[in-house]
Order: C-alpha cells, then sequence, then structure tokens
C-alpha cells in the first residue's frame, strides 16, 4: 500500500506536468487525473493495480483500468481476439452468446493495460459469502444474482444471461485450451453474464501440483452454475437449451478450424513461450474434431458437459485457491451479508428502537422451509417495517458479526441442531421464542455491537420484504405438480431423424416432463429403440442410463445399417423411455410409435414427439 501511494505521486505529477493524456487501452479514452482514494491492488501472483483516472469529460465516470507487471499480456491479447472472432462467427450465423469481451493491452515487455468490467465480482468472492466452503454449495451464484435482480423479470433475464454466456464460455476456453481456471479468474455480472480473465495459461498448458494437473476437467462448469440454469438442484428443460446452445456453438466454430489455425500458425515466431511449435496448433485442431461430422461432434461435447458436472476437482481446486486467498484478505475488508445488495447504516436507516418477531411463516419458495416475520420500530414516530428472515440468515448474521467481535459482547445463538424433522411446525415455534430472545439482547447490546452496520443492514427491508407485506402464501398440496389421470403417461422425446446411404440415423437428444415413479422418487430413465417389423428383436437399440431425472439429456446416435429406401417406407420406429429398475423388471414410463413414410427423410427431421401409452407419435 506504501509502494502504492509513492508510486501515484509520481503519475499526480505527471499530470500536473502535461495535463492530460489518452489511455493506451484505448484513443478514445481522455483523462485528466488519477483518483488516489479508488486506487488499489489485487491480492493474486503478480499483483496488480487497480487504478481510476479522472475523465477529461465532466459529466463521464471514472475510468478505471488495471495495470499489470510480470505477464506477458500478448497471449491475454490473442486470447481475447480468438474469442472476439468466435462471437463474431456466432453473430453472423444469428447466435448471440452474449459474450463480455474486454479491452486489454500490451505497453511493454511483461506489462500492460487491462479494462475493468463494472458491476462484476469474481465467483470466489461471491462463493465465500457462503463462507470457505461455499465452492462446495449450489446456491451462491443464484442467490447472489437474486440479490441483484429482486423482481421476477429481471432475474429471469439475468438467468438467460448466464445462460448463453455460460455455454459461450465453454466452448471458448475448451477450444482454447485455457487453464489456471479457479474462482478468480471467473466474474459474473449483476445482470448475469459470465466471462473469464487471466489467460496466462493456454492451448493446455495446465499448472501443475507436482504430476498432477491442476485442470482436471475439459472446462469448468460447475453444480453451482447448473444450479441457476434449472431453477434447482433438479435437471429441469432449460439445461437442454444450455446443452444445445453448447453443441449448436461449438459446431459453428468447428466449421471454420482453417481459419483459427492459420491464425495462430501466424504468431507461432512471435515468441509467447505457449504458442511456439506446431504441437500447440495441434491442441486447437484435436479440440476442434474436424473430422467429425456435426453429429458425433454433438455427442462428444455433450459428454464434455457431464464430464465437467461431474469433476470434483474443479470445487476441490476452488476450496483451495479460496483457503489460499485468506491469507492475503486485507483487513479492512469488512464481512457483509450474501441476502443483501448493499449495506445500510444507522445513518442512513434511522436509529432502532425495538425489533419483535410476530410469527412464522410456510414458505415454498425458493425451497420448503418457514421464514420468521421481525416488526422493525425506529426512532421517528410511527415509522414501523415488517421484514422475512429465514433461520438460516440469522445464522449467517452471527457468524459475521462472530467475525467482528468477541463472543463476551454477543447473546448466543440457538441451536441449529434439533431431533426429529427439522422443518417441522413445532421447531418452527420454538425457534421464534429463542430468536425472539436473540434479537432482543443484540438491539440491547453495547452500542459498538447494537449500533453496526451488519445490524443495520439486516433489519432493513429488503424488496422481497416490501412484496410479501400483508401477504400470507397459500400452501400448495405436496402433489399439485405431479398430479395427473391415472394410467396417463406424460412426457416428449426430442429426436432428429435423418437417413444417408441406406444408414438411419436417430439422435435421441432430450427428454422433458417425465412422470416420477409410484414411490415419487425420480426414475432412471434410458431409450431404447425397435425397428419394426421385427420378430426375431434384431433391431434393438438402447442409449445409456440417466440418473435421478425427470428432464434427461442423451444427445446419442442410434444407427440401422443397410436400410434400402423402399423397405423405409413399410417400417415403423417403436421408441419407449424406461426406468432402470436393477433386480426387479424395468419400468415403462411412456412409448412412441414413428411410421416413417409419414416423414420426409430427404432431409434431417428434428422435433419433440409426444410420450404416450399407446399409438403413434405425433410431432
Amino acid at each position: 500500500q506504501g509502494i502504492l501511494r509513492e508510486g501515484l505521486e509520481d503519475v499526480k505529477q505527471f499530470f500536473k506536468t502535461h495535463g492530460s493524456c489518452r489511455l493506451p487501452l484505448s484513443p478514445s479514452l481522455l483523462v485528466k487525473g488519477i483518483v488516489p482514494r479508488d486506487c488499489s491492488y489485487f491480492n493474486s501472483n503478480a499483483v496488480p493495480l487497480k487504478l481510476s483516472f479522472q475523465n477529461v469529460d465532466p459529466l463521464g465516470e471514472n475510468i478505471r483500468v488495471i495495470f499489470k507487471c510480470g505477464d506477458d499480456l500478448r497471449q491475454d491479447m490473442l486470447t481475447l481476439q480468438m474469442i472476439r472472432i468466435m462471437n463474431k462467427i456466432w453473430v453472423q450465423e444469428g447466435l448471440d452468446m452474449r459474450m463480455v469481451i474486454f479491452r486489454c493491452f500490451s505497453t511493454g515487455r511483461g506489462r500492460g493495460m487491462v479494462e475493468m468490467i463494472p458491476n462484476a465480482e469474481t465467483l470466489r468472492k461471491i462463493q465465500v459469502e457462503h463462507g470457505v466452503t461455499g465452492s462446495f454449495k449450489d446456491r451462491p451464484l443464484a442467490d447472489w444474482l437474486q440479490k441483484h435482480n429482486p423482481e421476477e423479470d429481471e432475474y429471469e433475464k439475468a438467468v438467460e444471461n448466464f445462460i448463453y454466456s455460460c455455454a459461450g464460455c465453454c466452448v471458448a476456453t475448451y477450444v482454447l485450451g485455457i487453464c489456471d481456471r479457479h474462482n478468480d479468474n471467473i466474474m459474473l455480472k449483476t445482470t448475469g453474464h459470465m466471462f473469464h480473465i487471466d489467460f496466462g495459461r493456454f492451448l493446455g498448458h495446465a499448472q501443475m501440483f507436482g504430476n498432477i494437473k491442476r485442470d482436471r476437467a475439459p472446462f469448468v462448469f460447475t453444480s453451482d452454475m447448473a444450479y441457476v440454469i434449472n431453477g434447482g438442484d433438479k435437471p429441469s428443460s432449460r439445461f437442454h437449451d444450455f446443452v444445445d446452445l453448447c453443441c449448436q456453438a461449438y459446431n459453428l466454430i468447428r466449421k471454420h478450424t482453417h481459419l483459427f489455425l492459420n491464425l495462430l500458425g501466424l504468431m507461432l515466431s512471435c515468441g509467447i513461450p505457449e504458442l511456439s511449435d506446431l504441437e500447440d496448433l495441434k491442441y486447437v485442431y484435436d479440440a476442434l474434431r474436424p473430422q467429425d461430422s456435426d453429429a458425433d461432434a454433438t455427442t462428444y461435447f455433450t459428454r464434455l458437459i457431464e464430464s465437467s458436472l461431474g469433476s470434483v476437482a474443479t470445487k476441490l481446486n476452488f476450496f483451495i485457491h479460496n483457503l489460499a486467498q485468506m491469507k492475503f484478505t486485507g483487513s479492512d475488508a469488512r464481512p457483509t451479508l450474501s441476502f443483501a445488495p448493499r449495506t445500510h447504516t444507522i445513518k442512513t436507516s434511522g436509529r432502532i428502537r425495538d425489533v419483535f418477531l410476530c410469527r412464522h411463516e410456510r414458505v415454498f419458495n425458493p425451497s420448503k422451509g418457514y421464514t420468521y416475520v421481525v416488526k422493525v420500530q425506529r426512532d421517528s414516530p410511527g415509522e414501523v417495517t415488517f421484514v422475512q428472515r429465514t433461520f438460516e440468515e440469522f445464522q449467517e448474521l452471527h457468524n459475521k458479526l462472530r467475525l467482528l467481535f468477541p463472543s463476551s459482547l454477543l447473546p448466543s445463538f440457538p441451536s441449529r441442531f434439533v431431533i426429529g424433522r427439522s422443518r417441522g411446525e413445532a421447531v418452527a415455534e420454538r425457534r421464534k421464542e429463542e430468536l425472539n430472545g436473540y434479537i432482543w439482547h443484540l438491539i440491547h447490546a453495547a452500542p459498538e455491537v447494537a449500533e453496526c452496520d451488519l445490524i443495520y443492514t439486516f433489519f432493513h427491508p429488503l424488496p422481497r420484504d416490501e412484496k410479501a407485506t400483508g401477504t400470507n402464501p397459500t400452501p400448495k398440496p405436496a402433489d399439485a405438480t405431479w398430479a395427473r389421470p391415472l394410467g396417463k403417461v406424460g412426457g416428449e422425446v426430442k429426436l432428429s431423424i435423418s437417413y444417408k446411404n441406406n444408414k438411419l440415423f436417430i439422435m435421441v437428444m432430450h427428454i422433458r416432463g417425465l412422470p416420477p415413479l409410484q414411490d415419487g422418487n425420480d426414475p432412471d430413465p434410458y431409450v431404447k429403440t425397435y425397428l419394426l417389423p421385427d420378430p426375431q428383436k434384431t433391431t434393438k437399440r438402447k442409449t445409456k442410463v440417466a440418473r435421478k431425472t425427470c428432464n434427461p439429456t442423451y444427445n446419442e446416435m442410434l444407427v440401422y445399417d443397410g436400410i434400402p429406401r423402399g423397405d423405409l417406407q413399410q417400417r415403423e420406429l417403436r421408441l419407449s423411455v424406461l426406468s432402470e429398475e436393477g433386480f426387479w423388471e424395468n419400468i415403462l414410463l411412456g412409448e412412441v410409435g414413428i411410421r416413417l413414410r409419414d416423414l420426409d427423410l430427404a432431409q434431417e427431421k428434428m422435433g419433440w414427439f409426444a410420450l404416450g401409452s399407446r399409438g403413434h407419435g405425433t410431432l
């Protein structure tokens, strides 16, 4: 910090002498001074500087940039240029992946400037709001987006931006072999756009722990990202959209394999250590698989998504990074509440005179449980507000207070653990009494505790509180989602059917809306097909089994060889969806019969087919 302050004095002196200058990042950026109070540094290895310049335009905001010394930013420039070209290809094909591509400029050997994207936070900071083990939890990203997008339509738009940008990042980072992907190198905007930063490792040159590669997954796609996409912890049809986007984006880039190989080949002699020989180009060639058909590449990339989502190594890498960063965290970093978008103080909100926990209410969204309604009275006459908080949010407040104050100044917190069902009415009633005592003691604690920003932020109304004031959620029957007339089988299967060179190709893509099993559990579905008539049962084909889901993704190709076109007109495709039951007989979830003469197979046919008890399929 001291060295930074000394250096900034030299910069101030420069502006006193020269008046103004243009930033190397872009000739359009004209600045006239430095703002020392907004300048700081990051805790990564190269200790980049966060600088804030005064805009010459009196109506313009300060211009924030990062200055790095010790990294070859030519590699970052090249990587960003490749991603920019990918984005242009996608946009030209009518696919806007909502990519965030920032400016980066190398100003000398091992130094340069990087544009700072406003309203963005690293995944690490978002995850550690839920504790140091936040990287193992599924909710942090969804909760953070909900906090910054409290209205339902805002949040839906943010999730849509997240799905597109996350798919684009997965494809771009895989094709370019971008490594050293930890949660400080991935950022999320409050609008839902995800993007990667710091491209010091690419073309598969991974960092090593001894003989172990740090980047074990094909790309970073974790369960907390899937949670945002699915809107919960179970796969939904939005996940199908995400997989389709990834595969479509991947196939569009594959069509331009030679463009990327030529552009990177031109850079072989420029002295970038990780792009120095043909082996580095071969990495991109192997990643793009130009010899594969689009269908084979779709299957391949779907398996990569599954592999990345199932990788524990990524989360472990994030966790280790959280631990490593803890020792660098400055003492001026004040704890904040993960569910509150901004900090409130006694000055901004007004002194709290009294708090009283009135009642508990049953909630069903985002998950089943109880919320506690607290009446907050302030010094201003007649100013009464009601806030709703969960037991977990009370607990987070207590944990953050313990970081600031010794236990002797804080009241004891009610035990989290209860015998029996932890969400029952009786438990909620008991916790209500205990929490009431806890918040009363907090408000009447020593002034440095009772008047601290954390407490005033906790009791400040959130948008959800204003929406819920005076309303009681109507309980829904537990089985409302799955109420179906007896005997009817539901769901749809997405297929792509094509015929070429006496071969019939059936791409089984996704299934949506399968019913749960009779015991209420989700099925383990797989798809089985026959080409009828087939008295010998020789045309049986099967997909892999998906585990515990009503909305599985397969993207598997089933092929029937040696089928003459004339024979095709007499055939019917019989497709069944079954749940694997181990030792018991597999359960039929639905089936569809498709007369091939009804389809014009001169070109590929793709669509959703309704699954029924019996009868012919409708597209």
